[in-house]
């Protein structure tokens, strides 16, 4: 075992031993020459995508082992569920995978629903189902543009970024927000869509498929692209099962597994697209895999605003969602609800339910137990980007120190989802 060469061997004078040990950070390394190298990429480190620290063994600039180093963002996510109602804690929900915060609030809200057996109106599920395919496009559109210029190409990062900066503003119209969006409510959504926002979206969804056909152009058929990413970062789909991985990772390694297919949430049954598979399971496949998957989303969208009807967006019965604030003013009953709602949350029976859903990084699974309060007794929370951390190793080993910059973006990780 060798100790980190930043912390002092031994216990001096008026040291606990203990404390040493418990603070030192030990790794093992295979010695394979008398060359090998040990060096610190991160925790911050531009092409870490967030507070990530790998401890690299290199043997001149192959790779031998990578130890990645988590916990720098740990923020108490779970255990701050037992302390806050089901609609307080629903901000926090935007604070996992922050580039994702719509699908977050949707699969939080969704399983208290579960729990409590209620099912949201038509047009709540139909704004849900938008909202999450937006933010889909959203987080897909950081990561190709990230992914471009960890490879030396900042005019993709560009054009990426100025499509995601419209789902941005569409995000502010529709709840008055741009990243923290607590845009879903226990029982429906925060509010209806405001004049002018479906316009808006339709034209983005109209123009969209252009500009991603323009980065393609710029980088699919191009040879240092190909060259940085093909056959860089393989992972079997046998691999990838026996990891628990999903979402694209899986999917790019011939895996068709889509909680949206598998397991129908938000009337996806009703809907039409594809599961896009790659087939060797290389950074180059999971890009292929993502782009396409924007494409999907796009079609999506379009057909929830045609299904969109008029309706109620939430259950309104005063009991689960907040009463009309014309009520509340005039009416005592209503008073008492929302008074109840906001100090002490809807109550839930007993019991206990796991409910996922189909993230932009892939499945994002909520375990809730609940012991009849308006807050989760336990909640252990699914984060994609921490399952899939598992396979940088075995994708690194054997690899140029140029190509984890590559497999570490084709990854997509989100650290605040891994450290939660």
């Amino acid at each position: 075992m060798a100790t980190h060469p930043n912390l002092r061997a031994g216990a001096g004078e008026g040291v606990d031993p203990e404390i040493l040990e418990a603070q030192a950070v030990t790794t093992t390394f295979e010695r394979v020459s008398d060359d090998l190298m040990v060096v610190n990429m991160g925790p911050q480190h531009p092409s870490t995508h967030g507070v990530l620290r790998m401890i690299v063994t290199l043997d001149g600039e192959t790779v031998v082992k990578v130890d990645p180093v988590l916990g720098y963002l740990h923020r108490g996510m779970e255990k701050l569920a037992e302390v806050k109602t089901y609609n307080q804690y629903i901000p926090w929900t935007d604070r996992w995978d922050y580039l994702a915060n719509l699908q977050n609030n949707v699969a939080f809200a969704m399983t208290v629903e579960r729990l409590m057996g209620i099912e949201v109106p038509e047009r709540a599920r139909r704004l849900r189902l938008l909202a999450c395919e937006l933010s889909r496009l959203s987080s897909h559109l950081v990561w190709l543009g990230t992914h471009s210029i960890d490879m030396g190409g900042i005019s993709a990062f560009f054009w990426a970024y100025r499509e995601r900066e419209k789902l941005l503003s569409l995000f502010e119209m529709l709840c008055g927000a741009r990243i923290t969006t607590s845009y879903t409510r226990i029982g429906g959504v925060m509010r209806d869509l405001p004049p002018g926002w479906e316009d808006a979206c339709r034209m983005f969804l109209r123009e969209f498929p252009k500009q991603l056909d323009e980065i393609e152009t710029l980088l699919t058929r191009n040879k240092i692209w190909m060259d940085r990413t093909k056959e860089v970062g393989v992972i079997t789909k046998a691999d990838a099962i026996a990891l628990s991985v999903t979402g694209p990772i899986l999917r790019a390694a011939g895996g068709d597994y889509d909680v949206r297919k598998a397991f129908p949430y938000l009337d996806y049954d009703e809907f039409s697209f594809d599961v896009p598979t790659g087939e060797i399971g290389d950074v180059y496949d999971r890009y292929l895999v993502r782009n396409e998957e924007m494409r999907q989303s796009v079609r999506l969208c379009e057909q929830a605003l045609a299904k969109l009807k008029p309706g109620p967006v939430d259950v309104n019965d005063g009991k689960i969602s907040l009463p009309p604030k014309d009520r509340v003013l005039t009416r005592m009953e209503e008073l008492i609800h929302q008074f109840m709602l906001v100090t002490e949350g809807p109550s839930t029976p007993v019991g206990e339910v796991y409910f996922p859903i189909e993230g932009a990084k892939g499945e994002l699974g909520l375990y809730l137990i609940s012991s009849g309060l308006g807050r989760a007794y336990r909640l252990r929370i699914r984060g994609p980007s921490f399952i899939n951390m598992q396979v940088l190793a075995p994708m690194s080993e054997g690899m140029l120190v140029a190509d984890l910059i590559a497999i570490v973006a084709s990854l997509d990780p989100v650290l605040g989802e891994v450290d939660r």
